[in-house]
């Protein structure tokens, strides 16, 4: 399966493109292969951009958990996105070191896999850059056992559900791309093990903000890739089918800029795709990609901020209006079990909300229609969850309007320990705890969920 850890790069000269960016595929799948030395230094500017190592000029303080609630991380993407320029710009940002490397120890892969981090810049820039070095022979692993890994791993639960989110887009396309099913698609070599830190991570590292992601379209170079099965026209193919809905725009340069690990985070994590939002920076973050562009720096923009115009303040009692998507599909042959699995998946693949409604169809039969409220750039994955989880054959769309009342999140202390607290409504207004949070806190200390929750609510009152 192909699952590049950094942003490619070359020149537009007529074959050069193919020299760096030569791959080997397995049996089901494919993994990138280091450009040629001379790729590097391609271009008339390439050394302009180069990544220097040294030390940053100024020492950011890290950010805390939650500093992002309420707000937005918007990624820039003018040299496009892969894995570890995602990992790099989070830790530029100010997302902890310590956050990485605990995902490396909740997933068990101590012994295997480290991470190493360079600051410098990138041309003028001073960015961060990511490596994730891998200990001897890595195992072959397919999709069906990162998926074990991940769901009997520490991880904390929203980490291992956006971990698999990303995933399950990189094994449907690549499922797609090769003809196998999406159990049998496998991550070959090192390629599998830095790709799991790196999507992971990315993971624990937006979970750890707590903001919502949006992304700006993505640049797609063009050209071919000269491969050992012969020549793949770029973008690659489970790039392009992990962007399925995701805004594009033409690039000059004939390069992967968009690895299938960059696609399928932003793919499946962003709930917008804007050329910039409407915020107030607050922090930016810089993470540069291991290669060399020869027209620009190779680095991920990240921009932490909030909404003007008070939607990040406390809530009061105006109203948003937004158009989303509602899919619907009448299923009368599966199971309350298989039902739930596809709640649970639809919510997992980026729905707003899900739901299941008890019908009677034709013959008095019992039936239940399965429900999905989505955002527009979501409809193509969220309904392939009904394709592949249900025995429907058609799904029905309609466009509605949904009025919403402003939120903010906050995070309260506890003498249990930090609870992330959503505020909304007009006042007075409705305070929610994290229920999972609650949950894990209350089994961690061996009283109830109510205890707990109790208390987050009588924290967060106190400050008003």
């Amino acid at each position: 399966m192909t699952m590049s850890s950094g942003s490619r790069s070359g020149s537009n000269r007529p074959g050069e493109a193919e020299r760096a960016h030569g791959h080997a595929h397995g049996p089901h799948g494919h993994s990138h292969g280091a450009p040629e030395p001379a790729a590097q230094g391609a271009g008339h500017a390439a050394g302009q951009y180069a990544f220097v190592q040294g030390g940053a000029s100024t020492k950011r303080l890290p950010l805390e958990r939650g500093a992002g609630r309420g707000g937005i991380l918007f990624f820039d993407c003018p040299s496009g996105v892969s894995g570890d320029m995602t990992l790099a710009a989070l830790l530029d940002l100010g997302v902890p070191r310590s956050v990485f490397d605990d995902v490396i120890a909740a997933l068990g892969l101590n012994e295997e896999a480290q991470l190493r981090v360079e600051r410098g810049w990138v041309g003028a820039i001073s960015a961060t850059r990511v490596h994730v070095d891998v200990h001897g022979v890595a195992p072959q692993r397919s999709f069906s056992s990162i998926r074990t890994l991940i769901e009997t791993s520490r991880l904390a639960p929203e980490v291992a559900r956006m971990a698999l989110a990303i995933f399950e887009r990189l094994a449907h396309a690549e499922a797609e791309v090769h003809g196998v099913p999406v159990d049998a698609v496998t991550f070959h070599e090192v390629g599998a093990t830095d790709s799991i830190v790196d999507v992971v991570g990315a993971a624990a590292g937006l979970e750890f903000l707590g903001a919502e992601l949006e992304t700006s379209p993505l640049p797609l170079g063009r050209g071919f890739a000269q491969t050992q099965h012969g020549r793949l026209p770029l973008p690659a193919p489970a790039t392009l089918l992990c962007l399925a809905g995701v805004p594009t725009l033409p690039d000059p340069l004939s390069l992967e800029l968009v690895t299938p690990t960059g696609a399928a985070i932003v793919a499946a994590l962003s709930r917008a795709f804007v050329s910039w939002p409407t915020i107030a920076a607050e922090r930016v973050g810089w993470g540069a990609g291991t290669l060399v562009l020869p027209d620009r720096p190779n680095a991920l923009r990240v921009v932490l901020g909030r909404r003007t115009g008070g939607a990040s303040d406390p809530p009061g009692s105006s109203r948003a209006s937004e158009r989303v998507v509602l899919l619907e599909a009448n299923i009368d042959d599966l199971t309350g079990e298989v039902l739930a699995h596809a709640l649970s998946k639809l919510l997992g693949r980026g729905a707003l909300d899900a739901w299941l409604t008890p019908i009677i169809m034709k013959k008095g039969r019992p039936a239940f229609i399965l429900s999905a409220l989505v955002e527009a750039t979501r409809v193509a994955a969220v309904e392939q969850v009904y394709f592949d989880e249900t025995t429907t054959l058609g799904v029905r769309r309609r466009e509605v309007e949904r009025s919403t009342l402003p939120r903010a999140f906050s995070e309260v202390e506890t003498r249990f320990g930090h609870v992330p607290v959503k505020t909304s409504g007009s006042a007075p207004h409705q305070y929610k705890p994290e229920f999972d949070v609650c949950v894990a806190l209350a089994e961690q200390h061996g009283v109830p969920v109510r205890v707990v929750l109790e208390e987050a609510l009588l924290q967060v009152r106190s400050r008003r």
